[in-house]
This record gives structure tokens, sequence and C-alpha cells, in this order.
């Protein structure tokens, strides 16, 4: 298996301390915790994108672009571009200048997004939000495998013999599909033959596997090789400690805090946005949080694995707030006692072949 750090840059108030870093500062703390990341040997570092709530990811072209300057190695992704509120000439503008400066290390991970009110923001169709989607990845799609493109659709003015600057730096880049709640990201990833992207981030197991299920089936009837059907996954926070025991004391006040910090009560019912798993021992027994012992994390990811068949695991070490130091030290823990262990389990080839 390969492994992913994601940041979304969250900029809320510690959930305990109520203390909250400049943005200049929380935005050092990514870049660091990235090339951490590399370092530590980390396969891909991702960026989020958000246009509403407490987030500093408005702009992850730019952030990612930091990145690919500060390291030399790691590939960056998106998590994700939220390609149905942008116009794909200038995602397919901005990401192919990225995989050129970082010589081929970008890949997208697109997807409607997950925050609520960015439609509003940009004065779209909430209600439209699977056909901007579709019609709008599929243009990005052409722009970067074709030359001299003619098109028309519904949602932008129409182009005539274009061919967007520059070109990816060794052809299109890979595009990973987001899927979060429903089965629209993973029939248009089954579609066009593409890797799928599961949140599994805040509902039960079950859900995301419906979602994971249902691009297999879809992939194979669209006439791709199943073999080629790639999966990653996400997870909800992790937080290490010594033992179970330990992870409940160290962790508690604070993991619950933060739950009770982001939930929405204008969105409760609403699937993938307030978790169900409001306790840490709810969270560490059947939640997505990757929260307990080594040896707990690793048996999470690894039935995770058996029932999804992922390729690539994705963590967050700055969903609760924690300083610079106190994620390295969670990555440098994740990759000295889980990541060996999961790797040997659960091989993958992704980025081999």
């Amino acid at each position: 298996m390969k492994f992913q750090v994601l940041s979304l840059i969250g900029h809320a108030p510690h959930p305990l301390t109520g203390e909250l870093p400049s943005a200049a500062d929380r935005l050092e703390q990514v870049l660091a915790v990235g090339e951490a990341a590399e370092r530590l040997g980390f396969d891909a570092y991702a960026i989020g994108e958000r246009h509403a709530g407490p987030f500093l990811s408005s702009s992850p072209s730019v952030v990612l672009g930091a990145l690919a300057a500060r390291t030399s190695r790691i590939r960056l992704l998106t998590g994700v571009t939220v390609v149905a509120i942008l116009d794909p000439v200038r995602v397919a503008e901005d990401y192919a200048t990225l995989d050129q400066i970082s010589r081929g290390r970008i890949e997208l991970v697109v997807g409607k997004g997950a925050e609520a009110g960015h439609f509003d923001l940009f004065g779209l169709d909430e209600k439209r939000q699977w056909d901007l989607q579709r019609e709008k990845y599929e243009l990005l799609r052409r722009l970067w495998t074709e030359e001299g493109v003619d098109w028309k659709g519904e949602f932008r003015p129409a182009l005539r013999n274009v061919t967007t600057l520059p070109r990816p730096y060794a052809g299109a880049p890979r595009v990973w599909h987001g899927s979060a709640t429903s089965l629209d990201s993973p029939e248009l990833a089954a579609r066009h033959g593409d890797p799928l992207f599961t949140a599994n981030a805040v509902q039960p197991r079950e859900a995301y596997a419906r979602l994971i299920a249902h691009y297999r089936e879809k992939f194979e009837e669209y006439g791709h090789d199943p073999r080629h059907a790639r999966v990653a996954a996400g997870s909800g926070g992790l937080l290490i400690a010594d033992t179970a025991e330990r992870a409940v004391t160290r962790y508690k006040d604070l993991y619950e805090a933060k739950v009770r910090q982001s939930f929405r009560p204008d969105l409760e019912g609403k699937a993938g946005y307030n978790t169900p798993f409001r306790t840490i021992e709810d969270a560490i027994a059947d939640g997505p949080q990757l929260i307990g012992s080594p040896g707990q994390i690793v048996d999470k990811i690894l039935g995770y694995h058996e029932v999804y068949r992922h390729d690539l695991q994705s963590i967050t070490v700055d969903a609760f707030g924690q300083s610079t130091a106190e994620q390295i030290e969670t990555l440098e823990r994740f990759a000295e006692e889980i990541a060996p262990v999961v790797r040997k389990e659960a091989p993958s080839t992704l980025w081999e072949d």
C-alpha cells in the first residue's frame, strides 16, 4: 500500500485552548509538514480545496506550487479539485503549469466538493452539481489529451481550435474521482476508466463500501480491465498513542471538543457532514478515524483494505489543531511503526507500473 498525507488547511481556533495561528503561520506549517512527509518516505502529499468555512485552501494550486519548490520526490495531489465550480480551461492551465514545475509529480482528485455554500458563492445552481461535474471534467480531460479542441457545452462558452498551454509534463496527469456520498462520482470514474478516491472520513464503512462496489462493477461493465481499477481511501484524522487506554486518556477531550466545534446543525441528517462517531470510544471502535495504538491502527487499515482493496491510504495529522512538532512526531511514528507492516501485508503496484 502507498501512503498520502492530506491537509484541508483548516483554520479554526484550537478546540480546547481557543488559540488561532495567523494565516501565514498556518500555511507555513502545511509546507513544513509536506517537507517532513517527503523525508519520512510518504508517497504523496495532498491539499484540499474549500471556498466556504474555516479553511485556507481556496487556492490549492498556489500551495502545491510552494510544495513543488520545497520537495523533489513526493507526488503532489489535490483533495479535491472542485471542478464543478471551476473553469476547466483554467484548471488545465494551472495544473499543467504545476506538472511542468514539479516534473510530472501532479495528480488531481476531482469532485463536486464537500462544503455546503460554494455553489452559491460562484453563482451556480447546486441542483445541477452533477451535470456541472460531468461536463467540466470531460472538457478538462479533452484539453489535456487533445490539441486544437473544438467543444460546445451548457455551462461555459464554446471553444474553437483551443490548445491550452503549457501542455502537461509527460502526458495527461492521472485524475482520480473523489467520492463521499453519491454513486455519481464512481459512475463517472468507471465510465472513463479512472481511479476512485473514497472519502472514508465521516460515515460508517458500509456506506463507502457500497460506492466502491458500484465503481468496480461499472468499471468492468464499461469494458475496462478490472485489474486497472485503482481505489484510494481517506480517513477521519490520525492520533497515535502507545495503547488504546492512553489514546483515550490523551485525546478524548480534544477529539470530542473538535466534534462539537465542527458540528453543523443546518446539515444534520445529511450524509457526509456531521460524524455519527461523537465519542472517542465510538471513533476507535467503528469510525474511519485512525486513533489508538500502532497495532490498532494497522488492524483498522487492513480491515478497510479487506473490504475496499485499496492501493492508497490517505492520513490527516492536522485535523485536531496539533502543533507542527506534534504533527511531524505523528508522521514519524506512522512511518516507523505502521506503514512498514501495512505495506508488507497489503502490497500495491500503484506508481510502479
